[in-house]
């Protein structure tokens, strides 16, 4: 064996050139970061932000990689759409927000009152954007937008956009710095607002003077409400409903693509229980996984879910818990898929008996499938035979379960 001493002082000229490189590329960076904010100064004064707020904000604030990582990782774009509901409309999930539903009915009523949106889907938004009030976010929002704002992100003027208008909350004093903190990219609070949204839309549902989306559940669901009723919501309607198409269908699909109950029920649709489809707004034919798996005729309302987070696994997600915590069933067709994904409590179980075999995952046990419960995974499927795609699937759980 080398002497430790002895290989150490031969690295040291490598080391060092490489720890100074390293030093000069971190400055290089903090100093740019620095003047690509106080670029930003003018235009954010100009939009209404005072000189004292912008300072404060920014002085010494430096970039966060982490919040450039998860920009490229999107679950709602990225992850199977048989994973992603099975983790967010779970048992788990309906029973809380049946109970929530229940604890807060008169803020719901209220909201639902005067905004025209049903207290089912205001809830299911709660329950998907922050788990009922348990999972905010912990990055603080300032230094998130400004590092997107700051980054080669092709969204980058949209940030800067929100970065300006998280000071200006800051500002108003509707929050407090201190407790500004959510999302990667900088949503916030219960129902997990944008900056500008929260100008736009946000209520003081509770009338004590401010719009907090932190501290009130009221002023959340309140505002909640509004922006879907903005978004274009219509009152009493369905979001949608589960169909059955008839063998080998090639007809039109796509949520924007509306046609009237009559011309979809023309070309052999029916309701998933083979009831005819009847009455009711024009709607669009969504085929989230192809014409092999679930099939959903989707209104305007759908559309306005689909606002508040572009993406349609999201407003599926949203609508299919909002139907289950009405007292329906979800979705009855199956996925075009022989390992669908696992629930919040199957994937607690599988992160617990990796642990048991040895994977290190931090001591953690919390149904949140990051990157080393999916190494782990990996090293798993590929010591057991099985597709190495780092899911956390039935085929893996059950696996694990058998040793």
């Amino acid at each position: 064996m080398v002497n430790i001493a002895a290989r150490a002082l031969c690295l040291v000229p490598f080391c060092l050139a490489a720890w100074l490189a390293l030093c000069a590329a971190t400055a290089a960076k903090a100093e740019n970061f620095s003047a690509c904010l106080e670029g930003f100064r003018g235009a954010a004064l100009g939009s209404g932000v005072d000189g004292a707020t912008f300072d404060k904000a920014t002085r010494g604030l430096a970039p966060n990689p982490d919040v450039l990582a998860m920009a490229e990782v999107q679950p709602e774009f990225k992850t199977p759409i048989w994973d992603y509901l099975a983790g967010l409309v779970d048992e788990e999930r309906v029973n809380d927000g049946r109970a929530m539903m229940a604890r807060w009915s008169e803020v719901l009523a209220t909201a639902e009152s005067r905004f025209g949106v049903d207290k089912a889907t205001i809830t299911a938004v709660w329950g998907v954007e922050s788990d009922f009030g348990r999972s905010f976010g912990t990055r603080p929002v300032v230094q998130s937008l400004a590092t997107l704002a700051c980054s080669s992100n092709r969204r980058a003027s949209y940030f800067r956009s929100e970065l300006f208008a998280a000071l200006k909350i800051i500002q108003h004093g509707d929050v407090d710095p201190a407790q500004f903190n959510g999302s990667w990219a900088g949503a916030f609070g219960h129902t997990q607002f944008m900056p500008s949204t929260f100008l736009r839309t946000a209520v003081d549902l509770d009338g004590d003077g401010r719009k907090d989306l932190i501290n009130s559940v009221p002023d959340a669901l309140g505002s909640t409400a509004a922006y879907l009723h903005k978004s274009g919501w219509v009152k009493g309607a369905e979001w949608g409903f589960e169909v059955r198409l008839p063998a080998h269908y090639t007809g039109p699909s796509g949520r924007s693509r509306k046609e009237p109950m009559a011309a979809w029920a023309t070309r052999g649709l029916t309701r998933i229980d083979g009831s005819p489809l009847g009455q009711g707004p024009n709607a669009g034919l969504l085929l989230p996984a192809g014409a092999n798996g679930p099939a959903f005729l989707v209104t305007r309302n759908f559309d306005a879910i689909y606002s508040y987070n572009a993406a349609e696994s999201y407003a599926l997600a949203i609508s299919i818990l909002s139907d289950r915590l009405r007292g329906r069933h979800g979705i009855v067709a199956a996925w075009p898929t022989n390992d669908p994904g696992l629930s919040r409590a199957e994937r607690k179980e599988l992160q617990t008996l990796l642990m048991r075999r040895g994977y290190d995952l931090d001591g953690k046990a919390d149904g949140v499938i990051g990157t080393k419960t999916r190494q782990a995974i990996l090293d798993f499927q590929s010591k057991s035979g099985l597709r190495q795609d780092g899911r956390a699937s039935v085929s893996v759980l059950s696996a694990l379960r058998a040793r």
